[in-house]
């Protein structure tokens, strides 16, 4: 189905300028303007008119885009929550399918960047039955997809320019159709603007802008001098959504307005007569508290001066207690454990990555006050593998084990918990896990990811795989001695219950 939406009026003659709806969801949008073009005033247009026919998702660095929920039910989410919080919202407006406006006022740049990258890691990383058509909406990207480091963090910066990244280059296949807004096109990173294919441009001034707003377009040198005489809401238009060749547009007008407005000029109150006792004397609130004022310091006499100068230095004595507190190594261990085992039992952790978990595992470590130094990101890795063999550390001992946790240094570290969880099922005797379990404890939905997952242990050489007479899978373990007890590589999360019950 074909649905245009009306932007304004385009051309000398007046005419509409229509956007296909449906061709934008699969090419994306970039917008370019200085600041006091109309960029916002244009985004909001589009939002406005597509509400009815596609869901929605604003990234809003401003608060500017509240005002939506209004007249148009979107639901107003605070960015001042957890990553973890924001990841698991992201997935949900994804699955119930609701317009949403994230609203990242009164967070610094920083905060931001990691708010908008746990949001979209979500929304991208959704379920594949939900990945229903999305347009997102980024105003100000330049702040999310830099172009060069600034005085934000690398890992912050990382994040979200990643999330950025998958939403233009890899979201389209997920629903995802990006449209980013920019005041600086030199600002945006290049790999980010690069896969838009339409475009919007509006007033700029600075040259390295213009050339690159003209190469967008196909434009030579001498007509990009046209992007310094665009009027407030006029844009150049060019894209499979829009035009074919450049065609300068004007945008309508909107419905909703944004809560700051740009600055008007007023005339200043008349001047009282009183002008110089309204300002110099301090008023009655101001009496009743004056500013508290310390006391000079007494002047020390010469001869204590003297005195102190020609004292003999001794030595101070050994402290009695050390500077700093003995960490108690159990304590730390047993911590360590705890906050494992609650990101282990949160049912949607196996989906995450190992970034935002990680990020999850420093705060629940800061809440539970656990002493020492946290767990560098590939140690924390690696006891996440373990942990989610279902391994308890008091009984991790043996010969066996310690040849698993050996053989498995071999692989990949999303590889690891795999094999550690087969593992252990063949050291414990156990039936040999579904695949639906296998699946589970990679991060993934699928099953067939899962057999693959062993097939390939086999080519390393760790694993042998073989059925019985009644199709039952069993893997042996060269290296161990021990293999799986045979089970249904088929079997669903409560037969693999029952079969645990019943050994």
């Amino acid at each position: 189905m074909k649905v245009e939406i009306d932007m304004g009026t385009a051309g000398a003659a007046g005419k509409a300028a229509a956007l296909d709806l449906e061709e934008l969801l699969a090419t994306r949008l970039l917008v370019q303007g200085n600041s006091g073009s109309g960029k916002s005033h244009l985004l909001r247009r589009l939002l406005e008119q597509s509400a009815p026919w596609v869901q929605q998702c604003i990234i809003d660095p401003e608060g500017d885009f509240v005002t939506l929920g209004d007249k148009f039910g979107h639901l107003v989410v605070d960015a001042q929550r957890t990553e973890s919080e924001l990841t698991r919202i992201a997935g949900r407006i994804r699955q119930h399918r609701v317009s949403v406006v994230l609203n990242l006022e009164g967070l610094d740049a920083e905060q931001q960047m990691r708010a908008a990258a746990a949001f979209l890691g979500g929304m991208f990383d959704a379920e594949r039955d939900h990945w229903y058509p999305v347009l997102v909406v980024v105003d100000e990207a330049q702040l999310f997809a830099p172009a060069a480091a600034g005085e934000v963090s690398d890992e912050a910066r990382k994040l979200s320019l990643g999330a950025m990244t998958n939403l233009m280059c890899r979201g389209r296949k997920r629903g995802l159709a990006g449209v980013i807004a920019t005041q600086r096109l030199a600002k945006l990173a290049k790999n980010v603007a690069a896969e838009a294919s339409n475009f919007l441009m509006g007033r700029t001034f600075l040259d390295i802008d213009m050339a690159r707003a003209a190469d967008l377009l196909g434009m030579d040198r001498r007509q990009a001098e046209m992007f310094r005489d665009l009027a407030r809401g006029h844009f150049v238009a060019l894209g499979p959504a829009l035009s074919r060749r450049p065609l300068p547009i004007v945008i309508g007008a909107v419905e909703t307005s944004a809560r700051s407005t740009s600055p008007k000029l007023m005339p200043l109150p008349e001047a009282p007569q009183d002008i110089e006792d309204l300002i110099l004397k301090p008023t009655a609130e101001e009496m009743m508290r004056p500013p508290r004022r310390e006391a000079p310091p007494v002047p020390v006499p010469t001869a204590a001066i003297l005195a102190q100068l020609t004292k003999p230095k001794f030595e101070l004595p050994p402290p009695e207690q050390p500077v700093f507190p003995i960490i108690d190594e159990a304590e730390r261990e047993s911590g360590i454990e705890t906050v494992l085992r609650e990101i282990i039992e949160d049912p949607d952790a196996g989906f995450r990555s190992d970034a935002v978990l990680y990020q999850d595992f420093l705060v629940r470590c800061r809440i539970r006050r656990v002493p020492g130094e946290p767990l560098a990101l590939p140690a924390f890795r690696r006891r996440l593998a373990v942990a989610r063999a279902g391994v308890v550390p008091d009984s991790a001992g043996g010969d066996s084990w310690n040849t698993a946790l050996t053989l498995s240094e071999s692989l990949p570290d999303d590889l690891q918990g795999v094999f550690l969880l087969l593992a252990r099922a063949a050291i414990e005797g156990a039936p040999t896990p579904s695949n639906a379990a296998l699946a589970r404890a990679y991060g993934t939905h699928s099953e067939r990811r899962a057999q693959r997952l062993i097939a390939y242990f086999e080519e390393k050489g760790l694993v042998v795989m073989r059925t019985d007479f009644h199709g039952r899978r069993i893997v042996a373990f060269p290296d161990l001695s021990c293999e799986t007890a045979p089970a249904d590589p088929m079997a669903n999360d409560d037969a693999d219950t029952a079969n645990e019950a019943a050994e």
